[in-house]
C-alpha cells in the first residue's frame, strides 16, 4: 500500500495488533551520489591506481569498502602533486577551480569529473556573477566540501551564511551588488528565511538563485510529513552527511522520538505497546541495502 508515494508495510505484533512501517519514497542515494559511486566501482579493475578527491560519499561503510578494494583518498594540492599515474575521480560535491585545473593539467593521470550537474550549475553562477562584480553570498554549511568548492569559483569576495544570526549580522554597504546562492543540500525553508533577512537590509543590487536541489526539497518535505504522523522516526545517514543531519533536524521537530543512525548496528530501538507507526527516511549518501536492512528489522525483528 502506498500513500504520497511512500511505501507503507503492515506487520502483525504478538498481541494481534498491527504495526505500520512507512518508508519515504525519496530515501537513499540521490542522482549525483549514485552517479559518482557507480563511477568509482566501475573503474575498479579497469586501470591502475584509483583515487577520489575527498571521500566519494559521506558514508563510512561505503568508503571503507572502497578502501578495501584499493581506492585511495587524496584531499590536498600536495597529495595531487604526489600522484603521477592512475585515475582520479572528482566526487559529486565538486572542487574549486584551482583544484580542478591542477587535476586537469596533471600529466599521467586520467581525470573523471563526477561533479553533480546541479553543483556545476552553481559553479557557473558564482563564476559569472563574481566576474560581473557581485559579492557572492553562499547560504550553506561552513567548511562543507560543496561550499568550499563553490567559494573557489569566485573572483570576488565570498561570504558563507549558516545561521539566522549570521544572516542578521551580515553587513555590507547598501550599494554592494550581491549574488546569493545555496548549498544544494541546505534546509530549503531556512534558505528562504535568510534571503528575506538579507533582502530587508535594502541592498540596491540583489540577485538570488535558489539552488537548493529539488530532490533535497522533496526529501525534506516528505520526511516532515512522515514524521508528523508516526510514533517513532528513524533517519539513516552518515554522521558527516549534511543532508542527513538536516533530515534529522526536520524530523525531530515533528517527532520527538527520532533516531539518527548510520547502520542497523547503531539502532537501539525501544518500543512500547502504544507505538503503532514507525517512519524511515535516509540521506542521499545511504546505500539501499542499509535502508532495506533497517526496514526489515523494524518490521519483523522488533516486537510490540
Amino acid at each position: 500500500m502506498r500513500q504520497y508515494g511512500n511505501e507503507i508495510q503492515l506487520y502483525p505484533g504478538s498481541d494481534g495488533k498491527v504495526r505500520e512501517v512507512i518508508l519515504a519514497e525519496h530515501a537513499g542515494f540521490c542522482f549525483g551520489v549514485q552517479r559518482a559511486v557507480d563511477a568509482v566501482y566501475d573503474e575498479i579493475g579497469r586501470s591502475g591506481d584509483i583515487y577520489t578527491y575527498g571521500p566519494v560519499i559521506h558514508n563510512d561503510i561505503v568508503v571503507r569498502d572502497l578502501e578495501k578494494r584499493g581506492v585511495r583518498i587524496i584531499s590536498s594540492e600536495d597529495e595531487i602533486d604526489a600522484v603521477n599515474s592512475g585515475t582520479v575521480i572528482i566526487r559529486s560535491h565538486g572542487v574549486s577551480r584551482a583544484i580542478f585545473e591542477k587535476l586537469s593539467n596533471k600529466p599521467g593521470i586520467k581525470l573523471i569529473d563526477m561533479t553533480c550537474p546541479f553543483v556545476q550549475r552553481i559553479h557557473r553562477i558564482v563564476d559569472s556573477q563574481s566576474r560581473s562584480g557581485k559579492r557572492i553570498v553562499i547560504i550553506g554549511n561552513v567548511g562543507h566540501a560543496e561550499v568550499v568548492g563553490h567559494m573557489g569559483w569566485s573572483v570576488s569576495p565570498v561570504d558563507v551564511i549558516e545561521t539566522r544570526e549570521e544572516a542578521e549580522a551580515f553587513d555590507a554597504p547598501p550599494e554592494t551588488p550581491l549574488c546569493i546562492v545555496a548549498q544544494t543540500t541546505f534546509h530549503s525553508k531556512k534558505f528562504e528565511e535568510f534571503v528575506a533577512i538579507l533582502n530587508n537590509k535594502g541592498y540596491n543590487n540583489f540577485y538570488v538563485e535558489n539552488t537548493v536541489c529539488n530532490a533535497t526539497g522533496i526529501r525534506q518535505q516528505e520526511a516532515a510529513l512522515i514524521a508528523s504522523r508516526v510514533d517513532v522516526m528513524i533517519v539513516i545517514g552518515g554522521k558527516n552527511s549534511s543532508n542527513s543531519a538536516k533530515l534529522f533536524e526536520i524530523c525531530k521537530k515533528e517527532c520527538e522520538r527520532t533516531y539518527f543512525i548510520q547502520s542497523l548496528e547503531e539502532l537501539d530501538l525501544k518500543l512500547t505497546p502504544q507505538d503503532r507507526s514507525i517512519g524511515i527516511t535516509a540521506g542521499a549518501s545511504t546505500p539501499k541495502n542499509i535502508i532495506e536492512e533497517v526496514q526489515r528489522y523494524v518490521g519483523t525483528g522488533t516486537d510490540i
